[in-house]
């Protein structure tokens, strides 16, 4: 049983590989490429140095690679490290090879830069989402996160693509390069953070009523999702009250709404936007 369980996650952990990297090929050499946008990551990085210093590109990759790479193994673990150097042989090898055999965009640069963004960004999503990366410039977007926990991976990315846009566009004289490059970078962060947090969000009602353990049951009755009942005390009437605490998903919180009209028409329902909800019945952290 371990074992096969083992050979399940294995192959679970490859089709998120392929199908995100993908997606980054699809995103980098059918349309950024061509489109020739500011590069972004230990890429862009490299190309400055290049023409800064004329630092050979690939020494430069293998040079800043290092110092990240060791921050990684400290701050991240040895299962991540390993994970996101599987991640980054599988997309490098999707780049170099998958990706030249698809047709590549050579129309508008806004279309290029929007399709860069959404597809880049749903790759890296995906690959994120399988507790990976795909090495350079994604060990220091964990790394911060990592040190930062309350940062979102967008943002992170978002901070560290546009600064390396920037220092290329400027170094370049390129202004539509820096807007394009811009426009990708941010389409592509909202991507990670819409995958990554929108696929736990959901919704919370607080229902103050005189009938919680009936409302409860109800609620369940007709959802399957449990309820929390609170004691609570009206500030003006001084009587006592039960609120009833239910996190649902956004279809259920119509039947939950329902359920609560059912059982006390005098009930008062607020209904919260929640960004995740963890534990039995959701996502299990």
């Amino acid at each position: 049983m371990k074992h096969g369980f083992s050979l399940r996650r294995l192959g679970r952990d490859l089709f998120f590989d392929l199908l995100g990297s993908l997606l980054i090929a699809a995103g980098i050499y059918n349309f950024a490429l061509e489109a020739n946008f500011p590069l972004t990551g230990i890429s862009g990085i490299c190309l400055i140095l290049y023409r800064l210093f004329g630092l050979p590109i690939g020494l430069g990759t293998v040079l800043l690679n290092i110092p990240i790479a060791l921050l990684c193994w400290r701050l991240l673990g040895r299962g991540f490290f390993l994970r996101s150097i599987r991640s980054m042989l599988i997309s490098s090898f999707f780049i170099d090879v998958v990706a030249p055999l698809l047709p590549v965009y050579h129309g508008d640069r806004l279309l290029a830069a929007v399709c860069t963004g959404v597809l880049s960004g749903l790759g890296y999503a995906i690959i994120y989402l399988n507790n990976s990366s795909t090495g350079g410039s994604d060990f220091i977007i964990m790394a911060v996160k990592a040190l930062r926990p309350h940062l979102s991976l967008g943002n992170i990315s978002f901070a560290t693509d546009s600064t390396i846009i920037l220092l290329g566009g400027l170094l370049f004289s390129d202004a539509d390069g820096i807007i394009y490059g811009m426009i990708m970078a941010y389409l592509l962060s909202q991507m990670v953070d819409k995958v990554m947090y929108g696929i736990d969000r959901g919704k919370v009602a607080l229902i103050v009523t005189d009938q919680g353990s009936v409302m409860a049951a109800e609620i369940e009755r007709r959802t399957g999702r449990g309820a929390t009942l609170l004691k609570a005390t009206g500030s003006f009437s001084g009587q006592d009250k039960e609120v009833v605490m239910c996190a649902c998903d956004n279809k259920q919180m119509f039947l939950v709404q329902r359920a609560a009209k059912a059982c006390d028409p005098r009930s008062f329902t607020v209904v919260l936007e929640s960004s995740e909800v963890l534990g039995e019945g959701f996502k299990m952290d």
